[in-house]
């Protein structure tokens, strides 16, 4: 593809001033940015992302006309974590043809946690001939390291996962999905009773399960608050969580498959008091046991990375809501992006 990948930036804040700065640097062409926040509409992008120049690209809250107005290949989204929440989102950017692919975490395997509306999608992505999709750490980091793996495994038993984050480094909507700030009771209320609540792990389970091949013959969940003996500060939420409230939550997921393996995830996500750092351990059992560990992930980094470098293959996918077990792995883009497009696209 000769031409630049035209992107829109849906959602400015934390993770998206990241999104635009790597759009940038992988050579897309960003042509349209969308925020609610009057404290960045009608700024510059560049001025945004901290890119020391300016793309004469203003941050704009009128979401319908920056589509109407843009002729774009591709939008990231990155705003909410539920796919009811992003929704409106996707089904905007499915009504005018554009390629869109989310942050939202639901968004990554929602075929089963929010089936309704990921078919309505499905079937205006196909109308329109562009796929929509969900990505981001988990793609990697509880995906594809986990399934390629299981390709040097020669019979599984079980797969245990764990991966913790800060809510602190991605902004209120993660944060607020934690429970985080919130006290026992409200926890308890709030969270821990709301069955339509999938945590992370649930979606990624389902991911895992239909990249394996396997089929689900029951899953379970449980959402325990997690708190801390000291008052903890968050610059998130703009307040102190006092001690004994919740500073965020440990989603643990467990999954049972006809074909006789299980898998008992969990993700931990919270404002972490001080010294606390991310941490990504998996162990596959079975003939061998492997066991992964990463520490110190960047997981927002990590995060815009691969949906950034999924691009490309967003754009060349089949039309509909596409999800990513069904892609090839993210890759690393060493050119700018266009040249990993090809000519011939739908």
């Amino acid at each position: 593809m000769l031409e630049k990948v035209r992107v829109i930036q849906y959602g400015c804040g934390k993770m998206g001033r990241v999104f635009l700065r790597y759009l940038y640097e992988k050579g897309a062409e960003i042509v349209g940015a969308i925020d609610m926040n009057p404290d960045v509409v009608g700024k510059d992008v560049g001025e945004v992302a901290g890119l020391g120049c300016k793309l004469n690209v203003p941050v704009r809250s009128d979401a319908e006309n920056v589509f109407a107005q843009c002729d774009a290949h591709a939008c990231v989204i990155a705003t909410r974590s539920l796919l009811s929440e992003v929704y409106d989102a996707f089904e905007l950017a499915a009504r005018y043809g554009v390629n869109a692919i989310s942050t939202c975490e639901e968004s990554f395997y929602p075929w089963n946690t929010s089936p309704a509306l990921t078919n309505k999608l499905d079937r205006l992505a196909k109308d329109n001939n562009c796929t929509l999709a969900g990505s981001g750490y988990q793609d990697v980091f509880w995906g594809n390291l986990i399934t390629s793996i299981a390709g040097a495994t020669h019979h599984i038993t079980k797969i245990e996962g764990s991966s913790s984050y800060n809510v602190e480094e991605y902004g209120i909507a993660l944060a607020e999905v934690h429970g985080a700030g919130l006290s026992p009771e409200e926890f308890e209320e709030k969270i821990a009773k709301n069955d339509s609540l999938p945590s992370y792990m649930w979606n990624t389970n389902q991911w895992l399960c239909s990249q394996l091949g396997w089929s689900i013959k029951s899953m379970n969940q449980k959402l325990i608050p997690l708190f801390h003996d000291k008052d903890v500060y968050s610059e998130t939420l703009g307040k102190t969580i006092k001690a004994g409230n919740a500073l965020g939550m440990s989603a643990v997921v467990t999954t049972v498959t006809n074909q006789g393996p299980i898998l008992e995830t969990q993700c931990i996500g919270k404002v972490y008091p001080e010294g606390e750092v991310d941490t990504n351990l998996w162990t596959i059992y079975g003939e061998p046991n492997t066991t992964l560990k990463i520490e110190k992930p960047d997981t927002v980094e990590l995060t815009c990375a691969t949906i950034v470098n999924r691009i490309p293959q967003l754009i060349m996918a089949p039309a509909g809501y596409y999800t990513t077990e069904k892609m090839p792995p993210a890759r690393y883009l060493t050119y700018p992006m266009n040249v990993y497009v090809d000519d011939f696209w739908r």
